[in-house]
C-alpha cells in the first residue's frame, strides 16, 4: 500500500506496529541520522504537540528539507510513512502526557504519608464500588458458581493476574475444583474444553482484552456458564452471561499503585462467602480438613489465615 493510498486513519494491525514507542526512538536516534533527516527530528521533539496537525510539506518547510527526507526520516523511526508516523505519534502522546507532565512532587513521601494516600484511595474507591454493584448479578453469580462441575478463573496483566489465582485459592477450599490462568493461548484452550455445567469467571481493568473476550465466546459457545468482573460497555461485559460491572476511578499520581483491584478484590471475596454459607455443610468439613492437614504440618493449632 503506498503512502497516498493509505486510510489517514488506519494504523498497523494490533501487535503488528514496527515500533511501539516513537518518544523513545526520537531519543535512541538522536545524532545517529543523516545531516537532514536530524533536522526533522530536532523540530518534531522541540514542536511534539503541534506535529499532528501539519502536513508533510509543512513539517519539511518547517525543518528546511524536502518531503523526500520527512519520509526517510519516518522510516527510520520504523513507520511506513508520514501518515502512520503523525498517527504513531499522537496515539503515543495520548498515552504518555500523565507521565511527561506529571505533577509530582520533588520532595519523596514518607512512608506514612504513603500508607494514608493508599488507604484513603482505597476506602475511596470502596465506597464509589458499592454504590455501583448490582445485587441480582451477585446472586446470579454466586450460583453459576456453586452449581459448577469446576471453575476455570482467568486474568491477564499483573492485577488481574493476582485476582484470577486468588479466585482459585477462595474456591477451591469450599470445594469447588478451581483452576486458574494467566496464558492468552491456554485460556482459549481451556475454555475450549468447558461443557455446560461448568463455569468460567473473568477478570478484566478494561473489558477490552482480546484473550480475555476470546475465551469468554468460546466458552459461551460450548454452553459454559460465563462471568466478568470488570467495567460495563465494553466488549466483554456484552459478551459474557453474567457481568458484574464497576467503573472505578483512578488517582492521577502516577507512583500509586491502582486502588480499583481492592474493590475487585473485595466482590471476590464476598462471592467467595456467600458460597461458603450456601454450601456450609460441605464447606465446613473441607475447612476443617485443611486445618487439619495444615496444623500436622507446621504443628501450630492457634487461630491463623485459612492456608494463606
Amino acid at each position: 500500500m503506498s503512502e497516498d493510498s493509505r486510510d489517514e486513519n488506519e494504523l498497523p494491525k494490533r501487535g503488528q506496529a514496527a515500533v511501539a514507542d516513537l518518544i523513545s526512538a526520537l531519543e535512541r536516534v538522536d545524532g545517529q541520522l543523516a545531516t537532514r533527516e536530524q533536522r526533522v527530528a530536532d523540530y518534531v521533539k522541540a514542536n511534539i504537540d503541534s506535529i499532528s496537525t501539519m502536513t508533510i510539506a509543512e513539517l519539511a518547510g518547517a525543518a528546511d528539507v524536502s518531503t523526500p527526507t520527512v519520509i526517510r526520516f519516518c522510516r527510520s523511526l520504523g513507520c511506513d510513512g508520514f501518515k502512520e508516523f503523525k498517527l504513531r505519534l499522537a496515539q503515543n502522546l495520548a498515552v504518555s502526557l500523565q507521565y511527561i507532565q506529571a505533577d509530582v512532587s520533588e520532595e519523596p513521601a514518607t512512608v506514612e504519608h504513603a500508607l494514608d494516600h493508599v488507604l484513603g484511595a482505597i476506602y475511596t474507591t470502596a465506597n464509589v464500588m458499592r454504590k455501583q454493584l448490582n445485587p441480582e448479578r451477585l446472586e446470579e453469580a454466586k450460583e453459576a458458581i456453586i452449581g459448577s462441575r469446576q471453575l476455570l478463573v482467568a486474568g491477564i496483566g499483573g492485577g488481574s493476574s493476582m485476582l484470577a489465582q486468588e479466585a482459585a485459592n477462595r474456591f477451591f477450599r469450599l470445594g469447588i475444583v478451581s483452576t486458574a490462568v494467566n496464558d492468552s493461548y491456554i485460556i482459549q484452550m481451556r475454555s475450549a474444553t468447558l461443557r455446560p455445567e461448568d463455569t468460567l469467571l473473568l477478570f478484566s481493568s478494561s473489558g477490552e482484552t482480546d484473550a480475555i473476550v476470546g475465551a469468554a465466546k468460546v466458552a459461551s459457545a460450548y454452553g459454559a456458564k460465563t462471568i466478568s468482573i470488570s467495567k460495563p460497555y465494553t466488549r466483554l461485559s456484552q459478551t459474557v452471561s453474567i457481568p458484574i460491572e464497576v467503573d472505578l476511578p483512578e488517582d492521577p499520581d502516577i507512583f500509586k499503585p491502582t486502588a480499583s483491584r481492592h474493590a475487585y478484590l473485595a466482590i471476590l471475596d464476598a462471592l467467595a462467602m456467600s458460597v461458603a454459607y450456601e454450601t456450609k455443610d460441605a464447606t465446613t468439613e473441607n475447612l476443617r480438613r485443611i486445618r487439619s492437614s495444615l496444623t500436622a504440618y507446621h504443628g501450630r493449632t492457634g487461630p491463623q489465615p485459612l492456608g494463606d
